[in-house]
């Protein structure tokens, strides 16, 4: 799954790791430093940035500079020393990816300091304020615009790379796997984890890997957002004052909805696994049936089909009580910050503006670590394909295949009713 597409997977990652971390270090230990050293200066205002502006700032530019040097040093040691047939997708395209999402980000940063002038102004002219005209209001939303419109662009161009970086990975899983067609084809279901398998990897993989890069980005550029906005609020319901309180609410909110979700739907993964290769049995017995007249009779496609339907309803159920603890978390969510803004709200500490700046950065920081609650059904169906493909890799490399690939499709344990 990996190695067909980016070179020496187990060592690669790592580095890529320690290397991200060392370019952090660097950056906010002697960044400025290196930065002065070539003439940018990062002295000015501290006043949040209102506009487009907000991306041609001295840190910015230094900053892309930074980016690009680091993502060709650490391409340059891959492709000299590990060269490998997909390394310009695989390594500079996942470089061009992160850089756009964390662009992306920033978007949404930009659009959140926008939010303070914009809404203070609404509850000033709502108020009764005459030194408030339509012409502010004006410009703050066509600032809006051009905002919105860099946002739209990043999208849709980070999106087209993104599918033509996935394709590439699957062309390579799928040219990798058939290469090895005379290991690979007596494994139950090859046909299908070749072709269907990769094909929905691939695209599983495109929509959740960009979600999670850009969970992370989140993460790190609205973190301070939050902190800084912690100044407004000293007071918790139930808490009273803590330190850095919307920080603090928000880490221990997600944190519940993650560990809550993912012990109740612990058991998703290996019942969709299973769902998919008793679909398999099934479909192979079909295709049989077409050319061979003794095969796909109907008890045997009975028996067949009774496994089918047995694992559904397995997992019918515990979806259910699952489905019910994720909407009702969720449906929670929708009101938390609500929740522990009331005392602030009640003791006017805060503006409109404010108040609706703290409500964004609350929500883009609670769900970025809400990021297996929001993918989870995504994740489960992902990790019952990451099954079937590792059953390829271990009879690849000689390794014992799961337990699970034995298990007698008749005696699935444990069943719901049957239909009557």
């Amino acid at each position: 799954m990996f190695k067909c597409f980016f070179p020496r997977p187990n060592l690669f990652f790592p580095s890529a790791i320690v290397w991200i971390i060392l370019c952090t270090i660097i950056w906010f230990w002697i960044g400025e430093d290196i930065a002065s050293l070539i003439g940018i200066n990062f002295q000015g205002s501290d006043d949040p940035i209102i506009g487009l502006g907000y991306f041609v700032t001295p840190k910015f530019i230094w900053f892309y500079i930074y980016y690009l040097l680091s993502s060709l040093i650490f391409a340059f040691f891959w492709i000299r020393f590990f060269p490998h047939r997909w390394q310009y997708w695989s390594i500079l395209g996942s470089s061009l990816i992160i850089f756009s999402t964390y662009f992306g980000v920033q978007v949404s940063v930009a659009i959140n300091n926008w939010r303070r002038p914009f809404f203070d102004n609404i509850q000033s002219a709502l108020g009764g304020d005459s030194t408030v005209v339509s012409q502010d209001l004006y410009i703050l939303m066509l600032i809006f615009a051009q905002i919105a419109f860099i946002a739209l662009a990043v999208f849709v161009l980070t999106r087209f790379f993104v599918s033509h970086y996935i394709f590439r990975w699957r062309t390579a899983m799928n040219f990798y796997y058939t290469g090895h067609w005379n290991k690979l084809r007596n494994v139950e279901g090859a046909a299908q984890r070749v072709q269907e398998d990769t094909m929905r990897f691939a695209s599983i993989m495109e929509g959740l890997g960009v979600s999670i890069i850009d969970a992370v980005m989140t993460l790190i550029a609205f973190l301070p957002v939050l902190l800084a906005l912690s100044e407004y609020v000293t007071v918790l319901p139930l808490f009273g004052e803590i330190p850095a309180p919307l920080l603090n609410a928000a880490i221990f909110w997600s944190l519940f909805g993650t560990i809550l979700l993912a012990v109740v739907g612990i058991k998703l993964p290996g019942l969709e696994f299973r769902n998919q290769r008793v679909e398999a049995s099934l479909r192979k017995e079909l295709v049989y049936g077409e050319d061979d007249e003794n095969r796909a009779s109907p008890q045997s496609i009975s028996q067949l089909f009774a496994n089918v339907r047995k694992n559904y309803f397995r997992l019918y159920f515990h979806y259910l009580y699952f489905n019910v603890a994720r909407s009702f978390y969720l449906q929670a969510d929708n009101i938390f910050a609500y929740l522990i803004l009331i005392p602030t709200i009640i003791a006017g500490k805060i503006t409109f503006g404010i108040l609706q700046q703290i409500l964004t950065a609350f929500s883009q920081v609670s769900n970025s670590f809400q990021y297996i609650v929001n993918a989870w059904p995504t994740i489960i169906e992902l990790l019952s394909i990451f099954k079937r493909l590792q059953t390829f890799e271990a009879t690849l490399s000689g390794k014992s295949i799961s337990k699970i690939e034995y298990i007698n499709d008749d005696k699935i344990e444990g069943s719901i009713s049957d239909e009557k």
